[in-house]
């Protein structure tokens, strides 16, 4: 991690000093170029109106008619009447793209389908004996090395998600990383090339841990809460069932075991519900801002880079939800 980053006041605390060290987070500023494009766009267009509204002045070059003598003076024609200023329509602010073009699902919103999900049964370290006991391949999977686990994914039909899938996505990174990034579960590229994160929301996220200091691969690891693609009848994206999450939750917890990482992020409401085991109506702004802990581990809860492209204004709460993380980083024994 770049020493720069490690000044007083915590990792990153100041976004005036990454400005003038020149490694300011740049996807933090995202949405002040899209509000002065809006602000330009609506002060251009009340121009336009009021001086559409205003009544013709004849120009100074036009020649003046001499009037004609009074007997000779007939009636003026009435004046024709000038046609209203057709309006002037604000150009449509833009939105992210559908996921056929790779950008994020139009279901990514954090509270879409919080009532819709019933509570997922995923078994804590408390009751672990009696998963064990009721699914042996947890026991298996819990003694698997890397090479064997990763085996293990590729091969899985413990859910349907695998009749859909082209790729497993098992996760991509530093396998003896510090940082732990969870995200929810493989969209259409990932899919399709079997990495975690490369679509737009990929490069968002590689854009925050740039200013973070790490960056994908060094010091960081990549992984999701399922493996496979979860798609509805339509071949659209959508977010994994519980018994879905309950299937797949064993590799996660192998991955995280053989890593052993310092801090964990949970990016987005699917992740954190997961790893935390709350009630799926529990909204991300409620975990925010908090030291989750996940099997003594401590958790930091902020949202998917995938949401954050359709809501510019939370960019900068996910800022401060990764300077938490830093600074609890920085507090852990090493």
């Amino acid at each position: 991690m770049s020493e720069e980053l490690k000044q007083e006041g915590g990792f990153g605390s100041s976004l005036a000093l990454l400005d003038a060290l020149g490694i300011g987070p740049v996807w933090v500023r995202r949405e002040l170029a899209v509000e002065e494009v809006v602000a330009a766009a609506t002060i251009e267009n009340s121009v336009v109106e009021v001086v559409e509204s205003q009544p013709a002045v004849a120009s100074v070059n036009e020649p003046v008619t001499q009037a004609a003598p009074a007997a000779a003076t007939l009636p003026a024609p009435a004046p024709t009447p000038r046609p209203a200023a057709a309006p002037v329509a604000v150009p449509p602010r833009r939105t992210a793209p559908i996921e056929d073009d790779g950008g994020p699902p139009s279901w990514l919103d954090e509270m879409d389908f919080a009532a819709s999900m019933e509570t997922m049964p995923i078994p804590d370290s408390e009751d672990e004996d009696e998963a064990l006991a009721v699914d042996p391949v947890i026991a298996r999977v819990a003694a698997m090395d890397w090479p064997a686990l990763k085996q293990q994914v590729a091969d899985c039909r413990r859910c349907g998600l695998c009749q859909g899938r082209k790729n497993t996505v098992f996760g991509v990174g530093d396998e003896k990383a510090k940082w732990l990034f969870i995200g929810e579960g493989p969209g259409r590229n990932e899919d399709m090339q079997g990495e975690p994160f490369v679509g737009p929301a990929g490069k968002l996220l590689d854009n925050m841990l740039a200013a973070m200091g790490v960056k994908r691969g060094d010091n960081a690891y990549i992984a999701n809460i399922v493996k496979c693609r979860p798609t509805d009848e339509n071949g659209r994206d959508r977010p994994p069932s519980p018994q879905e999450v309950a299937a797949c939750l064993p590799y996660l917890q192998r991955q995280i075991a053989l890593i052993q990482p310092t801090v964990l992020v949970a990016l987005g409401k699917t992740a954190a519900l997961a790893l935390l085991g709350l009630d799926p109506s529990t909204p991300v702004s409620r975990l925010r801002g908090t030291v989750h802990r996940y099997q003594d581990l401590p958790l930091v809860v902020t949202y998917h880079p995938a949401y954050l492209l359709r809501t510019l204004n939370d960019k900068s709460k996910a800022w401060a939800d990764l300077c938490l993380a830093m600074s609890t980083y920085q507090a852990q024994p090493r």
